[in-house]
């Protein structure tokens, strides 16, 4: 059978890749796909984004089963349109999927349905912005409304940092129309990890924990990204952390989605701070997989994820038990010069190690140039080392960096630093 992953970065490279496994796949379009999944002869890159043309595509080509990736096409509207032409398609309606489109609709949504979360005003005003922030201090936090491709989050450690934020977005109209409204949070201080799930309306199917990170540079310093490493299964997470968020959280969330008119099916991510006491709050809902989450949990992944996926879209959620490799994955992202800011294209990469069973690099800001591979965006690859503890896959990971080769690579040398300090203490 013939599948389809919707998208280009590192997340739809390990989907596709996972997908690929399953004895009952001739081949995974990948649309537009990237440098790995140009190399891969499992998959086929198509130059296609507008969804009505990847629809036509689908009834052309008779794929089977489509699976989105990131938020944008989700946003736009890919779910309601397959579903209106009868196409099998996993993720959220357009409806749906304002949980991570608008923040001031996921914060009003989590206050209706008692869903822990930080303290929040939502401003349109310049000045009453300005005015908030005076009145509440600093740390605090300013965000987007909107989609804004993972910089829409400005954590301001000063009212100074804050104010600036405020400017940036609602009087520069710096993010355009995403930062035409923002959300200003009170500060949660705490320990960050990721927790996805899959959900088919009704029934919820929890993936392996994983946890990201965040900040460009080691001891968690320097900007904010969209993710420069994380590893799976996350320690903080405990048996009785994970019955807590499910029962606190997720399933409030599907419940009240439901409750609202506005069944929820697809990826559902909560980015959760868990302060010192071990209580977990929501940051935020992602209407996807995370990236680079998605690396190491694919990585660990036993189970055929397109069976899978088909339970998902039939809403059998319910009789699925996945198999997880006890390792540990740890994938760090190599990022290109000048990133986040002005990642630098055109930089050729070599030295990539062929994959085995300790080792797997996906791709996600690569290209294919006349059979040479070059950076084409800010994460240009996810290398992913397993190993029997968080040292060993990180070791893995780094061993097979230290052969990578671009101009200008960047990259932090301490992913699964608060797996080993939990190990160690």
């Amino acid at each position: 059978m013939k599948i389809l992953v919707v998208g280009s970065g590192g997340r739809e490279h390990a989907l596709a890749w996972k997908i690929a496994q399953s004895q009952r796949v001739q081949m995974v379009f990948v649309a537009p796909g990237n440098g790995g999944t140009a190399s891969d002869a499992r998959m086929k890159n198509i130059a296609l984004t507008d969804p009505a043309a990847l629809a036509d595509f689908v009834e052309r080509e008779q794929v089977k089963l489509t699976i989105v990736g990131p938020e944008a096409p989700l946003a736009a509207g890919i779910v309601n349109l397959f579903r209106t032409r009868g196409l099998k398609i996993f993720g959220p309606t357009k409806e749906a999927a304002q949980l991570e489109s608008s923040k001031d609709f996921a914060k009003a949504f989590m206050l209706r349905h008692g869903i822990p979360t930080a303290k929040y005003r939502t401003f349109a005003d310049a000045q009453a912005a300005h005015d908030y922030v005076r009145s509440e201090g600093a740390p605090i936090v300013i965000k987007a409304d909107g989609l804004a491709a993972g910089k829409g989050v400005v954590v301001a450690t000063t009212e100074d940092e804050a104010h600036a934020a405020i400017d940036m977005m609602l009087s520069d109209n710096r993010l355009g129309d995403a930062g035409a409204r923002v959300v200003i949070e009170e500060f949660l201080a705490g320990e960050e990890a990721s927790f996805i799930v899959m959900v088919d309306g009704k029934h919820i199917l929890p993936l392996a924990t994983s946890q990201d990170h965040k900040r460009l540079k080691d001891h968690d310093e320097g900007p904010n990204t969209g993710g420069m490493g994380a590893y799976s299964p996350a320690p903080i997470v405990t048996p009785e952390l994970h019955a807590r968020v499910m029962r606190e959280i997720i399933a409030p969330t599907v419940q009240g989605m439901a409750k609202d008119g506005i069944p929820y099916t697809g990826f559902l991510y909560a980015g959760l701070m868990i302060d010192a006491s071990g209580n977990p709050k929501t940051l935020e809902f992602n209407c996807r997989m995370g990236d680079p989450e998605t690396q190491p949990i694919m990585a660990r992944m036993k189970s055929d994820f397109l069976s899978v996926v088909e339970h998902a879209v039939v809403g059998t959620l319910d009789a699925v038990e996945l198999q997880w490799d006890r390792r540990t994955a740890l994938g760090v992202v190599m990022a290109a010069a000048n990133y986040p800011e002005t990642p630098r294209k055109g930089d050729l990469i070599s030295g990539i190690p062929a994959e085995n069973d300790n080792c797997i690099t996906f791709h996600a800001g690569t290209t294919l140039e006349g059979g040479k591979l070059q950076t084409s965006g800010g994460r240009v690859l996810c290398v992913v080392g397993l190993g029997d503890s968080v040292k060993v896959a990180q070791r893995a990971a780094y061993d097979a960096i230290d052969a990578i080769r671009f101009d200008g690579a960047q990259y932090r040398h301490d992913i699964g630093w608060r797996a080993i300090k939990h190990h160690q203490g």
